[in-house]
């Protein structure tokens, strides 16, 4: 790449002393085009669609299908953690925050909120680290078809003879804020032991945050991008709108040591832009 970049410039002065009546600036700009163009990541178009997506775009191009994962209710939950920062892009959380490993997307109320809501009881000594009043967490409830106990990681949704389960993500995006009178307990949301029908499950998933969204994915986090995709198959339920939890809650259920051993919170994959990524919604 550096040595395409420093013979440029003496290439396309040669190259426009052939040429009729073609300028050395417009010569650059071409040769640089072909540079960019042959050394630009490549999509990784052979992996079925990926996640996170704007959830209010319906299109794709990326036509692999798998079944779609039948309700969480009829699954075990394996898995419980959060991100700071949404990954997903949607119409109640659509204030871009940057493109790194912590960037992703926030509630678009978040700079609305009063000095207490925004006021810290733990002055950044909590449990449950890598978030504080103020931040935008994405939770993912993991389920699998697998018969598992849940765990630690989604490692725990799959076992020795259950390798390719189908995988379902429950995904709420929350508004942290100092406020244990109205805001939720994040700890209701923990697992809650198995259903009269026998599936392992989570105490509460918000259900008045707008009708879910869903479509075939994949896995997320910072180790994704468009050029090194996921090659799990997930069924996502995505909420369009935010809601809020109290931040106690948060280091309460780390303090109280829940079956996924989480204690942080996880860091983010930048928004899936590439149609040839993305499923079609609704297809």
């Amino acid at each position: 790449m550096q040595k395409l970049l420093l013979t440029l410039p003496v290439f396309a002065v040669a190259l426009a002393g052939c040429v009729t009546d073609t300028s050395p600036v417009k010569t650059e700009d071409a040769m640089t085009e072909k540079v960019m163009k042959t050394t630009a990541p490549e999509l990784c178009t052979d992996m079925g669609p990926q996640t996170p997506r704007d959830i209010a775009s319906l299109s794709g191009k990326n036509l692999m299908e798998f079944a779609i994962a039948p309700a969480s209710t009829e699954m075990n939950l394996c898995n419980i953690h959060t991100h700071t920062n949404a990954e997903h892009k949607g119409p109640g959380f659509s204030v871009f925050v940057n493109n790194t490993d912590s960037g992703g997307y926030a509630c678009n109320d978040a700079d609305s909120l009063s000095d207490l809501e925004l006021f810290d009881p733990y002055q950044g000594k909590g449990a449950y680290k890598g978030v504080k009043p103020g931040d935008t967490i994405e939770v993912h409830w993991v389920h699998t078809s697998c018969d598992i106990e849940p765990g630690e990681g989604l490692g725990s949704c799959l076992t020795d003879t259950c390798t390719d389960p189908l995988l379902r993500v429950e995904a709420q995006v929350f508004l942290v804020v100092n406020d244990p009178e109205n805001a939720l307990d994040f700890t209701k949301m923990d697992y809650e032991g198995k259903s009269d029908a026998g599936f392992h499950q989570a105490g509460m998933i918000p259900s008045d945050t707008g009708t879910p969204v869903v479509f075939r994915g994949s896995t997320t986090g910072p180790s994704y991008d468009q050029s090194t995709c996921s090659p799990m198959k997930v069924t996502w339920s995505v909420r369009p709108n935010c809601a809020r939890v109290d931040i106690s809650s948060l280091h309460r259920w780390a303090e109280q040591g829940n079956v996924f051993n989480e204690k942080k919170s996880h860091g983010v994959r930048q928004l899936v832009t590439a149609p040839e990524l993305l499923s079609p919604i609704g297809q």
